[in-house]
């Protein structure tokens, strides 16, 4: 189920990217609601107008180097006007000092002021990549994500079918699972879905008859990656007699993960099909397909060229 939007408090973006926090109230805190980021250097020279208020802050050297050159009573004009609207946060960048007027307005207006260590690019980038990771449309689906060859291959079908089977075969093929059972799909940008486990199963499976197994433990840290980009979906169903079934792999399917467009095949599953064979070779096979080859077509071509060749020597003869 997809959730309302998201938030991220004020003070855990100052303990997770470990900014230092230079003046927080006490009992305070704020929401961050946006990705997008601003740096008020035309606030600062008084231009208010279309002000985003409501993004992040950051002052960077540019800003700051200006900010400093004004007098000591422009600078508090300026401050102050800054900070009386309801900004969720002022980031100052490059380990710059506090002049005291950033410090006085931030108590007046009860307004959160953090610093960074880092360049103004390197905090903006952070900041942002957090954000947007933090803030993201996300959706939990019930099948397993795996990391096949570098391809990210989310499993679905039916509870029972063998996903999770299929999945450990895979990862005794050296390859890695990200997921098992929910799989938390966060869509990063319009044509990027990440999927990560959710935090309570990281690194664990459920086999029926077998019970909850611990992949990392069993198999080490190279059998578990913490998250992967969804590049196909692979839908397992139970073998249907009389359903057609692509044999050329012609057809192209796709499904839609939060109003994104992803890759989809269906493989029937009967006893004595390797679904993790299969499944390896399909992320192979897309890799081909993005590099510019694809062999269904490539063979139709063949066949069509060997087909056309032998009509035109039945002409002649």
């Amino acid at each position: 189920m997809e959730s309302d939007k998201k938030f991220v408090f004020a003070s855990q973006l100052i303990k997770d990217l470990k900014l230092s926090t230079i003046f927080k109230p006490d009992n305070f805190d704020t929401k961050i609601d946006s990705s997008d980021i601003n740096r008020p250097g035309l606030q600062l020279s008084g231009f208010l107008d279309n002000f985003q208020y409501k993004r992040v802050q950051i002052m960077g050297q540019t800003e700051y180097l200006y900010f400093k050159s004004l007098n000591i009573e422009q600078r508090k004009n300026a401050m102050d006007k800054l900070m009386s609207f309801d900004i969720p946060i002022l980031v100052i960048s490059t380990k710059q000092d506090v002049l005291p007027e950033i410090l006085d307005s931030a108590k007046v207006n009860s307004r959160i002021v953090a610093g960074s260590r880092e360049s103004s690019t390197k905090t903006l980038s952070r900041i942002s990549y957090y954000l947007n990771e933090r803030l993201a449309p996300e959706v939990t689906i019930h099948g397993v994500l795996v990391d096949v060859d570098g391809v990210g291959i989310l499993i679905t079908g039916e509870s029972g079918v063998g996903k999770s089977e299929a999945a450990l075969e895979l990862i005794k093929r050296n390859h890695r699972l990200v997921a098992d059972d929910a799989v938390r799909i966060i869509k990063l940008d319009e044509e990027t879905l990440q999927g990560k486990s959710l935090e309570t199963i990281e690194h664990f499976m459920e086999i029926r008859g077998l019970g909850i197994i611990d992949i990392k433990t069993l198999y080490g840290i190279g059998a578990v990656k913490n998250s992967k980009k969804i590049d196909m979906i692979v839908e397992l169903e139970t073998w249907q007699q009389g359903k057609y079934y692509d044999r050329l792999g012609l057809d192209q399917d796709y499904t839609q993960i939060l109003n994104t467009k992803v890759e989809k095949l269906t493989i029937p599953v009967r006893p004595g099909r390797n679904i993790g064979i299969i499944l390896e070779l399909a992320a192979r096979n897309h890799r081909l397909k993005a590099m510019g080859y694809n062999s269904a077509v490539e063979f139709n071509e063949k066949l069509i060229h060997s087909l056309e060749k032998k009509r035109n020597e039945n002409k002649l003869n």
